[in-house]
């Protein structure tokens, strides 16, 4: 089987760390050339967006997604309108391997919030992805209502909602909207009764899946660190939810995924 994973950050500083003795390209390389179709490799800041490029330009089934994440957001020391150019500069580069704008949207998880300036962020790169005809991937916690009325707002935009952990009526009106709904490690946990209610209602057509690793992996790996190659437990939960093989549910989520980021080699 194969599997694609839609969103990942490989230049993580845990990769870096005491929980990983090896060599994350050693690891890349080994997974790409074995279960792992395709990888996106997910910035969040003009730096770490360029920590993505230079990965993924060593790796023919590695591409981006380029953009600033909400928290990111609210650390960086420049204005809104240089960092968004730069990270323009960056996605209009051939040789940055840009399938998506992302990771934008609204977190109001982590104090203190700034909404004002999150939405700042998210109202521009919306735009900015329509300009450039991109999908989008939007990062959504414990900001559902506000993130839905900024994908109404901005119909031209279709884009994914990463890790998703809105409801059920949520995702209905996310998918009304032309979005996917991607799923991690955390379909698998034992108390995932609302992912798994969700993605049980959702059409197969529009449904992903990712490991967001280093973070969320899936049980039963779950306090290590996370990699491309945990997505066979994500992709056995919903293979069961949907009621098919985990052949067939491995297909059909990497369909989806090259369809979406417009992948066709």
């Amino acid at each position: 089987m194969k599997y694609f994973d839609s969103h990942a950050h490989y230049y993580d500083e845990r990769f870096k760390g005491d929980e990983y003795d090896g060599s994350v390209d050693d690891l890349i390389g080994a997974l790409l050339s074995s279960e792992i179709d395709g990888i996106v490799n997910v910035g969040t800041s003009p730096t770490t967006c360029r920590l993505a490029i230079e990965q993924a330009r060593r790796y023919g089934n590695m591409y981006t997604a380029l953009g600033v994440h909400p928290s990111d957001a609210q650390e960086l020391d420049i204005p809104l309108d240089h960092a968004l150019a730069d990270i323009e500069s960056l996605i209009k580069n051939p040789e940055s391997k840009c399938v998506a704008l992302g990771e934008i949207g609204l977190d109001y998880h982590w104090q203190p919030v700034n909404r004002e300036l999150q939405m700042q962020y998210f109202e521009a790169q919306m735009q900015m992805a329509a300009e450039l005809d991109l999908p989008v991937v939007i990062h959504d916690r414990e900001s559902h209502e506000d993130v839905l009325e900024m994908i109404k707002r901005h119909k031209n935009v279709r884009g994914v909602l990463h890790s998703f952990s809105g409801s059920c009526e949520m995702a209905k009106e996310v998918i009304k909207c032309g979005y996917m709904i991607s799923f991690s490690g955390t379909l698998t946990f034992t108390n995932a009764r609302k992912p798994r209610e969700v993605a049980a209602i959702l059409p197969h057509d529009s449904v992903l899946i990712e490991t967001d690793c280093p973070y969320l992996a899936p049980h039963p790996k779950r306090g290590t660190l996370n990699h491309s190659g945990n997505l066979v437990y994500t992709n056995a939960a919903l293979a069961e939810i949907f009621g098919v093989s985990e052949e067939e549910c491995a297909a059909l989520t990497r369909d989806n995924a090259r369809r979406f980021f417009g992948i066709d080699n």
